[in-house]
């Protein structure tokens, strides 16, 4: 654990900060000042302080962006815009580097060609995150996928392994796979697939039913 991390995830103590950020990393586009506030149930004000702060911090990142169709004279400047900050922040304590064993552990897959050995395990250990019966979208929100609805399909906003699945990808998004396969049986869906369905800064993970 760093101080820095620390600092980074103390920022997130207070109450409307948190409920700010949460709305905002939520949502599939960027949000001004006015949706967040709108949205949290405070002033604009307060809302855009939490917003600066969180962007102090490294938490947020934010932008200037047109938020209606119109345009030329009278149509006012951009309004300011927030999107969650690339980076990720662990804090553990005592200090703990789980990442370079994970990496190392990545590694030795690959040069020892055990990527079905590692399916199966991923598969074994999806199975034993869920019980039977539970609500798939709360099993993946506690994992930290962040699950949302689009077009009858439940997809991932965020991926729980990107930093290595940047590293390893073909390895970890099968295991990933493999994982959310193995939450499903689990559960005891029926009915429901989890497959490849990759997209840009989210999960490659996607989840439907069979009839879809």
């Amino acid at each position: 654990m760093s101080s820095d991390d620390l600092g980074t995830v103390a920022a997130l103590q207070d109450p409307v900060r948190r409920a700010v950020y949460d709305y905002v990393v939520s949502r599939g586009h960027e949000v001004g000042r006015n949706e967040a506030a709108e949205a949290v149930g405070v002033q604009r004000t307060l809302a855009a302080f939490h917003l600066d702060k969180l962007v102090e911090v490294g938490l947020l990142e934010s932008g200037f962006k047109r938020l209606t169709d119109r345009s030329g004279p009278g149509s006012g400047r951009p309004a300011k815009v927030y999107r969650r900050a690339p980076g990720e922040w662990q804090v553990n304590v005592p200090a703990r580097d789980y990442r370079t064993m994970a990496r190392a552990l990545a590694e030795a897959v690959d040069l020892l060609g055990g990527d079905e050995q590692a399916e199966r395990a991923a598969r074994r250990a999806g199975a034993g995150l869920a019980a039977p019966g539970e609500d798939l979208g709360a099993v993946l929100r506690r994992r930290g996928y962040e699950p949302y609805e689009e077009d009858g399909r439940l997809r991932l906003r965020n991926c729980p392994f990107h930093l290595l699945a940047e590293e390893h990808p073909l390895l970890v998004c099968s295991m990933n796979l493999a994982l959310c396969q193995g939450m499903l049986e689990g559960l005891g869906e029926e009915g429901v697939t989890a497959r490849l369905d990759p997209r840009p800064g989210e999960c490659c993970v996607a989840f439907s039913t069979e009839h879809l």
